[in-house]
């Protein structure tokens, strides 16, 4: 007895046969409608860091990338929410929850690079040359070696 796949089914045809994805995707697009008018009430600099999560029983969910922005936004929070029960799609607004979520991806870390001048490399290498100790010497010449190389 072998398993057979089902046959795939195009993306379109899948949207509109299948319920648990159509309540998804209204769901997403409601979402999204409501972040852009919470967009709109707020300050430009926050717009990046607050997220709608939900909107439910009077209570909109409110999540920030950070402790910073959660505090701006609890002193913002009456006035964010005078202005949203203006809006007819948050006509039953009754209270504003924050919550910090950071953010779930992997953050590279850039580390600094120094610059060495080819000036500040002579003077390393200068330096190197009057030292008896093997190990030291080496050292010096191998971070003498990290200098920019000269563009021609």
């Amino acid at each position: 007895m072998t398993f057979r796949p089902l046959p795939a089914k195009a993306t379109a045809a899948l949207l509109r046969e299948a319920k648990p994805l159509q309540v998804m995707l209204a769901q997403a697009h409601r979402l999204a409608n409501l972040q852009a008018l919470v967009d709109a009430q707020l300050e430009v600099a926050a717009r990046e860091h607050c997220l709608v999560a939900s909107w439910r029983d009077g209570c909109l969910l409110l999540l920030t990338s950070n402790g910073h922005w959660a505090t701006r936004l609890h002193y913002q929070q009456r006035r964010l929410q005078r202005q949203l029960q203006s809006l007819p799609e948050f006509a039953g607004l009754k209270k504003i929850q924050i919550k910090v979520r950071p953010p779930t991806g992997q953050v590279a870390y850039v580390g600094r690079q120094a610059e060495l001048s080819d000036a500040a490399a002579d003077s390393i290498n200068s330096a190197a040359e009057g030292i008896s100790d093997p190990r030291l010497r080496a050292a010096l010449e191998r971070l003498a070696s990290h200098a920019k190389p000269k563009e021609s």
